[in-house]
């Protein structure tokens, strides 16, 4: 049995992520899927998943075989009430008989055995901290994630196991199980088929068997009903009626969720506290299992399962002379590689950091960390698609560098033409000036003609920083194409203007001596031009300073002319 993602359904939210407690979610692109091997098929992905995109699957065509051939036993959860409701449990059965099956059992024997070991090590006086085992999700997480509280699990194998362990006992040791339920985390390993309810349903469809024509009491009796140590799940109802008492000495911790796990560990392993009776669970029972409904009907599914159950024996229920071991010990698992530390700051690098320098940790991938988010990729099962941050500085690079020019540093094209626009609005709005300087490089071509594009490509770059040290931070200097530049020089008349580029024109020409051309060598015509609102005249400004940078290049170059006023110098010597 196991879960699967829908992906006609799935819309990669997310929501399964970051519920899964044992990170079996992988993300692949735009794939989304469940790793079998890490899945703890605990259905909390089910739960919260908002598009119904997660699916379970068990083994309906292995069980309708076996219950075709009339040899194979049924485990019927007692959640069956819930599922069936209003069909009245002794229906259920029935129609588990008419479907094939030789025996269907409840689970009760199962729990019996369990509660008999739980009170046997309960009166043992040699332990300190004992934790509950007829979870597995539990024992998974502890072995997978806290090794170090193995040696305080309590030795006893779970219901349904040793309820499988009997019935070979009784039956043989080839009988063929199967299970139906919710419990689907340990069914896999030990029924010869697994169903949830719904695929029970189907499999009377499939045999021709309609639970509702049964009649409403057995017609077969299982072989053992009646409770007498056990509550459903296998813990002893006297021990949990001394749940929050001290009992012989002991104490009996109540401990719902998977959380607390580390809680725990520090407690007895670091501070040596003894915990007494820990009795521990993922949830509230297999009654709060996804696959039974919403948690807001759990008390009524609680109310529904007791009136279900006969009355409780008062005499030991199970057969003496069925042999059966319940004891059992929990091995360690051997934890696959680690991603290095070094691995884990490659990754979260590229997710990038917050503004004050500490990882982001939003939670929006589905982890609760960004080291965790990069250990579980670096492990195969997360992606960047799932990390916000991530997608973010993706997209602040894209802006920069569609704003940005690579070589210079300069802004593009297209930003200076949106500068300008805003300029001249706001310019025409509070009527203050405006400037331009236009500078091209002077016989630029001799450069990448004598000494390489490479050099070429150095003298740029110089450039750019150039008239970025030169102007101010609400200024803005542009590479307008090749070794053409535009700086806007906000609020700015015409001597301001031409004193920058004067600083421009100075600042290149050293430049080229720091790079080891002769002085003027490197050098840069400049063209200035002045926006003024309230001007009659209706020359661009930017036309104005290119053809005042034409003017300098006309002149030789390497000289800094403002438009209109230099040229009307120009011709008044010419006269």
């Amino acid at each position: 049995m196991k879960f699967e993602i829908l992906t006609d359904k799935c819309v990669g939210c997310m929501a399964c992520v970051r519920v899964c407690d044992s990170q079996a979610i992988e993300v692949d692109g735009d794939v989304v899927r469940i790793d079998d091997d890490s899945c703890i098929l605990s259905g909390a992905c089910m739960a919260e998943c908002p598009h119904d995109a997660v699916g379970v699957r068990g083994d309906l065509e292995d069980a309708i075989a076996l219950a075709s051939s009339g040899n194979a036993v049924m485990i019927l959860s007692v959640e069956s009430a819930v599922h069936f409701y209003p069909l009245a449990p002794e229906q259920v059965v029935n129609a588990c008989y008419e479907a094939g099956f030789r025996s269907v059992e409840r689970g009760v024997v199962g729990d019996e055995l369990v509660a008999e070991e739980y009170l046997r090590l309960w009166d043992d006086p040699d332990w300190g901290t004992l934790i509950r085992s007829t979870s597995p999700l539990v024992v998974q997480r502890i072995r997978h994630d806290h090794p170090e509280l193995v040696p305080y699990l309590a030795p006893v194998k779970t219901p349904l196991r040793a309820e499988a362990d009997y019935l070979k006992s009784v039956y043989g040791e080839h009988v063929k199980l199967v299970y139906a339920g919710v419990a689907l985390e340990e069914s896999n390993n030990i029924a010869d088929a697994s169903l949830t309810f719904s695929e029970l349903e189907t499999l009377f469809h499939r045999r021709g068997v309609t639970a509702a024509d049964q009649p409403n009491y057995l017609r077969r009796l299982p072989v053992i009903r009646q409770r007498h140590l056990s509550a459903p799940g296998g813990f002893p109802l006297a021990v949990l009626n001394a749940r929050g008492a001290h009992t012989a000495q002991r104490s009996v911790r109540r401990v719902r969720g998977l959380d607390s796990l580390g809680a725990i560990a520090h407690a007895v392993t670091d501070r040596r506290i003894d915990l007494g009776f820990v009795d521990l669970l993922p949830f509230e029972g297999t009654l709060d299992h996804p696959l039974l409904g919403p948690k807001e009907e759990l008390f009524w599914r609680r109310q529904l399962v007791a009136q279900s159950e006969p009355p409780r024996s008062s005499e030991p229920v199970l057969d003496a002379a069925v042999p059966v071991d319940v004891a059992t010990a929990f091995d360690f698992v051997l934890v696959p590689h680690t991603p290095t530390a070094k691995e884990i700051e490659g990754v979260i690098e590229q997710i990038g950091r917050a503004p004050t320098g500490m990882d982001w940790d939003c939670g929006a991938c589905g982890y609760p960390t960004c080291v965790d988010f990069a250990t579980a990729m670096l492990k195969g099962r997360a992606a960047f698609r799932q990390c916000p941050p991530y997608h973010e500085r993706r997209a602040s690079v894209a802006i920069e560098q569609s704003t940005r020019d690579e070589l210079t540093g300069l802004a593009t094209i297209k930003v200076l033409r949106d500068r300008l626009e805003q300029e001249k609005a706001r310019s025409g709005r509070n009527g203050e000036q405006f400037a331009v300087l236009f500078v091209d490089m002077d016989d630029f071509k001799l450069v990448n003609d004598f000494h390489g594009h490479e050099m070429g490509s150095k003298v740029l770059a110089g450039v750019g920083k150039v008239l970025l040290r030169s102007v101010r931070q609400t200024d803005l200097a542009a590479r307008y194409g090749g070794d053409e530049f535009v700086v806007v020089l906000v609020m700015t008349d015409t001597d301001g203007a031409r004193r920058v580029g004067e600083v421009v024109r100075e600042s290149v020409e050293s430049l080229g001596e720091s790079l080891g051309f002769a002085r003027g060598e490197i050098a840069v015509s400049v063209g200035v031009a002045c926006h003024d609102p309230g001007s009659s005249e209706d020359e661009d400004v930017m036309e104005a300073a290119d053809k005042a940078m034409y003017q300098a290049k006309g002149r030789g170059g390497n000289i800094v002319v403002v438009f209109g006023e230099d040229l009307e110098n120009q011709e008044s010597e010419q006269i």
